[in-house]
């Protein structure tokens, strides 16, 4: 076949550029500006996958973005699945495969980019038909700023697929002034391809624009901040349901007249139309006057509409009014449609059989109230329409054109205008109407809602399909209704209606039409199911855009990374933080490494970036009694110039963060978090304080990059920095969890006395511009004590050896304050606090919780895994075996001279002293249960 369904001209394809194809197999020509769908027509193409469920053949049935059936498979030039053909565009090379509802994944990496943009506008106008484009040119003549979106290829909408006339010459001629137009001013962004899928609070919008494989990026998503929106998304027209609805030949009869205006495509060559609404006419008399025999026009209204039954008479097309169809017949393709009069009651009678190629449908016309819905606008039923419009916008959106219920072009026209005026005068520019466009005086179309059509050979509607994407039929709504059901969501779970790639385009107001029949109510209190985005689909490779690979996360480094890269230093990865793990030298491997490291740290000095700590800082007059409800201990007694160890915990009681805080001013505070939690743990507090203090008058800042921070730690950390240093560093002048501001290596620095390794310590935060300059002042004025720079996991077994915790380590969202040892640290003074309740509950209070103890192995070379589960027995008992307990953390020490753990034992401190046991390596080995901390257990080292 080779186009032998293309008419000789007409249309907006360049015939001078042919392009070849495959689909299933099968090598077809098109022409550049086709869509699949219309070269697949074109071709004498019809049947195009298999339904999902049944596995029916299935056709082309629209022309746009609301198919329900065509779905396919790119396979070249890359695998794309379910793909509707009437919105993949044709070009050379490509091969496609029929779909049965599913698609298959690519298997080879995607060659292609994919990015991101913002924008900031006025004015937004979403849709570029005749309303669109006329409130994209009041906006534009304003000044204002001006993003036109259109999922399209070119501008235009339903003037593109009909022979309309503007101002008495083509309505093409028009769009191409008003696009030259928009084109010409400085302000107004033009984005064809662009489906605009998602509206959110605050006239925050997300699109997709599809711009095609020979661009640099082959998609773009488009988060679009909009003053003022209008909403010219058109309308989907409603197909009837009858029996055998979804055999390949049924089309949309708005569909049927785009393939012939703007593709030159006949979709078949004798074709019964069936209608309830006036629109259907247009495209009976434009497919009769492109030579397709039209048999009959079938309309279930008792009478035709005036003008339109004089034009069929002109053209000696014969109208069957009061009468639907009630049946069709043909295997691959609809070969002949059964038809039948109505009579009152539902009853048939004078029935016949008429052959045919094609079959083209309306029932009506649904607005595209998506957008609208999802920004949470109110929508209402319009008797007259037969359909959901939007009633009432939100904040700053307007709708219009058929979008609104509007169907003649002189009323999208108008409506268009008068929103765009109306959304730049409320964006603060001055706007008027221009001259619009005189188009045809053509009588408003009108119809009549049928829902449930009656078929004497299928009563229960088994064959009469609801939602054609999945496969759901009348019978099926009938089903779930006889389990009780009546709410229109549950409906919609129960049957699937509305949940395909379409999103119930054509089949979300049948539904609820049909659900409202069956039940004898009105569809207004029936209501429809919620709109959600994506309006349509969208890859995830455009979502993730280059936010893959290295770049899935954002990498951040500390001031002195590139020092740590030039000592050889491996990273570990903490949240998005590159922390240096350990420093080898030449020879050393990590465990040789660390081991050097921690014996410097214990019996000399090291340094460590800890910059990577969060830092938030909290200001206000109700900053004290804030930090006292978010710690379990109290912070409002903290005197200016000190630090206090905290603790966090979550509503229930369970250990949230850790970190400390320090005094800053009598209304100021600087906490720190963990390195991994710091964004979550500024979230946590700004949704406390926006949700349920909101009378605390108190302000959070990140101020975690603001600070580069250095750890010295070790007994001669004291003497290395009073060489760079201008404080008094005695204890007495400078005591333990104490702050001062002072001059370090030349700058002016914040230091600290706290210390996570046990060890006397120092931590000196200047500003990050000065971190690398300070930190090799320091390693220079060391050198002579040997200082040792020291990364995580030397950190992590210093702090181990105390017995000090790391949240979300030694932690797992089911520890409290209680079960790791530390009843120290909660109050029980303060009248409230997060999780103050959760302590007395029964279940945080028994006796066999999992406790924080520490492990020793009988065997002194053993390191047990961490994660190891631990059990009572020396042996294993037969399956399930009891769990007491698993290895939190687990080092060798250089201090101890043997390996030791960290664990949560079932009642582990009243298990000290006896032994458990845990398989490693195929065989359990005994661990005598200890207190958590294993050296200086006096605290006697943190002060030299």
């Amino acid at each position: 076949m080779s186009n032998e369904f293309r008419l000789a001209g007409g249309g907006r394809i360049d015939r001078g550029r042919p392009v070849r194809f495959r689909f299933d197999g099968r090598e077809l020509q098109g022409y550049e500006g086709d869509t699949l769908a219309s070269a697949l027509l074109a071709n004498g193409v019809h049947q195009v996958s298999t339904s999902i469920k049944f596995g029916r053949p299935r056709g082309i049935t629209a022309a746009g973005p609301e198919e329900p059936n065509a779905l396919v498979q790119v396979e070249r030039p890359f695998p794309e699945p379910m793909l509707t053909a009437t919105t993949v565009e044709l070009r050379d090379g490509l091969e496609a495969t029929g779909l049965p509802g599913q698609g298959r994944l690519a298997t080879e990496p995607d060659p292609a980019r994919y990015d991101a943009m913002h924008a900031h506008c006025e004015v937004l106008v979403v849709g570029a038909g005749p309303a669109g484009l006329a409130a994209a040119l009041t906006a534009a003549r304003s000044g204002a700023r001006v993003i036109l979106a259109d999922a399209d290829t070119e501008f235009g909408g339903s003037l593109l697929g009909a022979d309309e006339q503007l101002d008495r010459a083509p309505a093409a001629d028009w769009v191409a002034r008003a696009v030259a137009e928009l084109g010409s001013c400085e302000d107004v962004r033009m984005l064809s391809r662009t489906s605009v899928f998602g509206h959110y609070e605050d006239n925050y919008f997300v699109a997709v624009e599809h711009r095609g494989d020979a661009a640099h990026t082959r998609q773009r998503i488009w988060r679009i901040r909009a003053r003022q929106v209008v909403l010219a998304t058109g309308a989907h027209e409603r197909p009837p349901v009858f029996a055998g609805n979804d055999r390949p030949g049924t089309m949309l009869a708005g569909s049927a007249r785009t393939y012939l205006h703007r593709y030159g495509v006949l979709p078949g060559r004798r074709a019964v139309v069936f209608t309830t609404h006036d629109s259907a006419y247009a495209a009976a008399i434009d497919l009769h006057d492109a030579g397709v025999d039209i048999a009959a026009v079938v309309d279930v209204r008792d009478v035709a509409p005036a003008y339109w039954a004089s034009l069929c008479v002109e053209r000696g097309i014969t109208i069957r009014a009061g009468a639907t169809v009630v049946g069709t017949s043909g295997t691959d393709r609809i070969t002949s449609v059964h038809l039948a009069n109505v009579q009152s009651g539902g009853m048939m009678s004078v029935r016949q059989v008429v052959g045919c190629d094609l079959l083209l449908v309306s029932g009506g016309w649904n607005p595209a109230v998506h957008l609208h819905s999802q920004g949470r606008g109110a929508l209402r039923y319009a008797e007259d329409v037969g359909a959901l419009v939007p009633g009432g916008g939100g904040r700053g959106v307007r709708s219009a054109g058929a979008a609104t219920g509007a169907f003649t072009t002189a009323e999208c026209l108008r409506s268009g205008a008068e929103a765009g005026r109306d959304a730049t005068r409320a964006a603060g520019y001055d706007a008027e109407i221009g001259p619009l466009p005189t188009a045809q005086n053509l009588p408003a179309p009108a119809g009549r809602t049928a829902w449930l059509l009656p078929s004497p050979a299928d009563s229960a509607g088994a064959t009469q399909f609801v939602d054609l994407a999945r496969d759901v039929t009348v019978a099926d709504i009938r089903k779930a209704i006889g389990a009780g059901m009546e709410s229109v969501e549950h409906i919609k779970r129960y049957t699937t209606i509305g949940t395909a790639h379409d999103q119930g385009k054509t089949s979300g107001t049948n539904s609820t039409g049909i659900i409202a029949e069956l039940l004898g109510r009105d569809f207004a209190a029936i209501g429809t199911t919620t709109f959600r985005a994506p309006y349509a689909p969208v890859a995830f490779a455009a979502l993730a855009g280059r936010d893959r690979g290295d770049l899935y996360d954002p990498v951040r480094v500390t001031a002195m990374h590139d020092w740590h890269v030039e000592h050889s230093a491996p990273f570990e990865n903490v949240g998005q933080w590159k922390r240096p793990w350990y420093y080898p030298l030449p020879g050393e491997n990590m465990d040789t490494a660390v081991l050097r490291e921690c014996h410097a740290v214990r019996s000399g000095v090291g340094m460590q970036d800890v910059s990577t700590l969060g830092k938030i800082d909290v200001q206000g007059p109700d900053a004290a009694d804030f930090l006292d409800l978010v710690y379990t201990n109290k912070m409002s007694t903290l005197k200016l110039g000190r630090i206090r160890y905290g603790l966090m915990c979550t509503a229930d009681g369970m250990v949230f963060d850790d970190g400390t805080v320090m005094r800053t001013g009598e209304q100021r505070y600087l906490i720190s978090t963990t390195s991994g939690n710091a964004a979550g743990v500024l979230d946590w507090l700004e949704d406390w304080l926006q949700t349920e203090w909101t009378h605390l008058r108190v302000h959070l800042t990140s101020v975690t990059e603001h600070w580069a921070t250095i750890a010295l730690a070790g007994p001669r950390s004291r003497e290395v920095l009073s060489r760079a240093s201008d404080l008094d560093l005695d204890n007495e002048s400078f005591p333990f969890m104490s702050w001062q501001d002072g001059i370090v290596a030349g700058r002016r620095a914040r230091v600290c006395r706290i210390s996570f390794s046990g060890e006397l310590a120092f931590e000196i935060n200047v500003p990050r511009w000065y971190g690398r300059e300070v930190w090799e002042a320091l390693y220079d004025v060391g050198e002579p004590f040997d200082i040792t720079p020291y990364g995580t996991e030397t950190m992590h077994v210093l702090r181990a050896e105390k017995g000090f915790p790391i949240v979300g380590q030694d932690t797992d969202g089911t520890v409290t304050p209680h079960d790791l040892g530390m009843s120290w640290v909660v109050s029980k003074k303060k009248a409230d606090f997060l999780g103050k309740r959760s302590f007395s509950r029964a279940d945080t209070t028994r006796a066999d919780r999992k406790q924080l103890v520490g492990l020793l192995p009988h065997d002194d070379i053993l390191v047990v895994p961490e994660g190891a589960q631990l059990v009572g027995t020396e042996a294993l008992p037969a399956p399930p075996v009891p769990m007491l307990g698993h290895v939190t953390s687990s080092y060798r020490s250089a201090v101890l001279g043997k390996g030791f753990s960290l664990a949560l034992l079932k009642g582990g401190r009243d298990r000290i002293g006896d032994t458990v046991y845990s398989p490693v390596g195929g065989r359990l080995v005994a661990l005598e249960v200890t207190e958590p901390v294993f050296y200086d257990k006096e605290g006697a080292r943190r002060d030299g």
